[in-house]
């Protein structure tokens, strides 16, 4: 099977793939707490996983994980490693000139962490005059379409976390990583100010999960990613039909 991952590449087979065709995913997650069933890299080994099924498929390399983002939230857990969002800005924006320097022409950042979305964001779009590069990013496309067709648990507040989604993702991924003897469920109640106050969901939640996990499931993990995949292949299609 062919290598996609650069960690794992020489500098020539690096160069060789990229004048052929000079696309480049970064996956990118985080460090922190997932109850008491899943690791602490959960969101960044699932953005490898996407990536790995992606990358064949595109025949686009993948750049060594990013394993930190904004976790503020989950601060006083140990284990949690967190950014300040500048700071995870500004190492995104230094990995798309590195990989610009040598010819990509595509960076495609697919995110495990739903609170570095807005970081990407800001980023993405202060970066569309300093680079000609095309950056697209993606934090499980088209998602609440897929949750409804294969999750039975529901989503209070707009806030999942290791709960039936990511457990069954991880199941699917490397089920050795989950114990689901340790699985819950749980639906913490929120301040009434939490929206307007520095409280955080560490002081919140028991478990550390927000929904359902006890209804996870391997096959569902499965085809979730699978879906996932088509969904970014369509999207980078669309870019690379009208060209880079």
């Amino acid at each position: 099977m062919k290598n996609f991952e650069i960690e794992f590449m020489t500098r020539t087979e690096v160069e060789e793939h990229l004048v052929k065709n000079p696309v480049m995913i970064l996956p990118v997650g985080s460090t922190e707490q997932h109850g008491f069933h899943l690791p602490l890299g959960t969101d960044t080994i699932l953005a490898k996983a996407l990536a790995r099924m992606v990358a064949p498929r595109i025949n686009s390399l993948i750049i060594p994980a990013l394993y930190y983002g904004y976790s503020w939230v989950w601060h006083k857990i140990p284990g949690t490693i967190t950014l300040e969002q500048e700071h995870f800005k500004t190492v995104l924006k230094d990995i798309a000139k590195s990989v610009e320097t040598y010819g990509t022409k595509l960076l495609i950042i697919i995110n495990g962490h739903d609170a570095n979305n807005q970081s990407l964001k800001y980023t993405v779009r202060e970066m569309k005059y300093q680079t000609d590069m095309k950056i697209l990013y993606f934090f499980y496309p088209n998602f609440s379409e897929i949750y409804k067709k294969y999750c039975e648990s529901e989503i209070q507040n707009g806030l999942f976390h290791a709960e039936e989604f990511e457990t069954s993702l991880m199941l699917a991924e490397n089920d050795k990583l989950v114990d689901m003897t340790k699985a819950v469920k749980e639906y913490p109640d929120y301040p009434p100010l939490y929206s307007h106050t520095s409280e955080i969901l560490g002081d919140i939640s028991k478990s550390g999960v927000f929904g359902d996990a006890t209804a996870a499931g391997k096959e569902k993990g499965q085809k979730m990613f699978e879906e996932f995949a088509d969904e970014i292949c369509k999207a980078v299609s669309l870019l690379t039909n009208n060209k880079l």
